[in-house]
């Protein structure tokens, strides 16, 4: 039994630390596709942000989010041994009928590093959606507090079952987010609302008379290479959470949430492509990546229990909303330059209320509460942090600096040199 329970934890091991590696290369695809989305002035900043964001919250993580979202943390105590965990998984067995360890057996250290590029994806989602006009600093301040308290708390009412500030228990109320659709990507979105609501709409953006100006993003092939870095990563984000690869049902489990979490974005991608068609009389690129997006978001919240044709038709409803949800908040005048709120905030709450489809032992009415502690905790959260942020230092660039382009103001270099015009 310990030679098999040895073999256990190192195939979970290993299998957390590759998904973990396929997470964090999500990184790069938010790079790219927001590099691809804004204008060629902005794209060294853009990209700036986005390994700096992940800089710190692998640092903010290890200093004190772990620690709120689960009650220990490694900077000050070191990492469990896997000596230890065997040896638990050994007395578990040896009290079961079946003689098996119950649950996943695997290194501490491969759960931090798991959780903490989540923590990143989160704040990722904040960096495209006030593109182009945010001071960097005042960014990077919003990202210590996001990733080091405000994504944790949410993640310990959920993920770890800890009750909300003492009140009530959201997974005694049937609430359950498989992978993150809600605890990630909504919590993200929200953050990112906050903030947007706060700085304002880019210069030029919206006319006085209401009318919308679009500002194309600047590198199309970018921009679709970073959705299909996305597309790949998210196996390891939605596969990872099965949490073990190391028996038959597992493993199972993992080949069913790879197939569906592949055809809800699949399905996200045609129902955009299609609905963007009839509605603007022409096949929009950016609309057919955030549909893919929007699959992919909405699948997250529960992809092992649906057949790969219910994925595929949930990938779809997320691919005809986040198109709807794009032009509605255009209408509004909340100014999103990557569709960062409509691909993981709207679809966010719809994976959450697509799960009582498939798995009976969550309520609608649990999903709801969740998704409004989560919403209401994160978004108000971010908007005190945005606003003591705004009347430190500001968060907004001049009028001046932002038509010169937040590269030079920033970074001081361009990312494209060799196209700049003659002056």
């Amino acid at each position: 039994m310990n030679e098999i329970l040895e073999l256990q934890y190192a195939m979970d091991t290993f299998y957390f630390l590759v998904c973990g590696a396929l997470v964090m290369w999500m990184a790069a695809g938010f790079s790219m596709l927001e590099a691809g989305l804004v204008r060629s002035k902005n794209t060294t900043e853009i990209l700036a942000k986005n390994v700096a964001l992940f800089s710190i919250s692998c640092v903010m993580y290890l200093v004190c989010g772990y620690a709120i979202m689960y009650g220990g943390g490694y900077f000050l105590t070191g990492i469990e041994g896997g000596e230890t965990l065997v040896a638990d998984a050994l007395k578990s067995a040896a009290e079961r009928e079946d003689g098996f360890a119950g649950g996943a057996v695997y290194s501490s250290a491969s759960d931090f590093f798991f959780q903490v590029v989540f923590v990143a994806t989160a704040m990722s989602i904040v960096s495209g959606a006030v593109a182009e006009r945010m001071k960097l600093w005042a960014f990077l301040a919003f990202a210590v507090v996001m990733t080091g308290l405000i994504y944790p708390m949410e993640g310990a009412w959920t993920w770890n079952g800890a009750d909300v500030f003492g009140m009530y228990n959201l997974g005694d109320l049937g609430f359950s987010d498989f992978a993150g659709s809600g605890i990630v990507h909504m919590a993200g979105a929200a953050a990112a609302l906050a903030g947007v609501l706060l700085l304002g709409a880019r210069k030029g953006k919206y006319g006085k008379n209401g009318e919308i100006k679009p500002i194309p993003g600047a590198n199309l092939p970018l921009a679709t290479l970073g959705t299909f870095i996305l597309w790949m990563g998210w196996f390891g984000f939605n596969g990872g959470s099965v949490l073990k690869l190391g028996d038959i049902a597992s493993a199972n489990s993992v080949a069913m949430v790879f197939l569906n979490t592949n055809a809800a974005a699949a399905g996200g991608l045609i129902a955009a492509m299609i609905v963007a068609r009839v509605m603007f009389g022409k096949t929009d690129l950016t609309m057919m990546l955030n549909g893919a997006l929007a699959g992919l978001v909405a699948i997250t919240a529960e992809p092992s229990t649906p057949t790969a044709l219910q994925a595929t038709l949930f990938g779809a409803a997320g691919g005809v909303l986040v198109v709807f949800s794009i032009v509605f908040l255009d209408k509004l005048k909340i100014d999103d330059p990557v569709g960062a709120i409509s691909v993981h905030g709207t679809c966010g709450l719809l994976g959450l209320l697509l799960v009582p489809l498939t798995n009976g032992d969550v309520s609608f009415s649990g999903q709801l509460i969740g998704a409004a502690t989560i919403f209401g905790w994160v978004f108000g959260a971010s908007l005190v942090t945005w606003t003591i942020i705004k009347m430190v230092m500001g968060i907004r660039v001049n009028e001046e600096e932002e038509m010169e382009g937040l590269d030079l103001v920033d970074c001081g270099m361009e990312a494209y040199p060799e196209f700049a015009s003659a002056k």
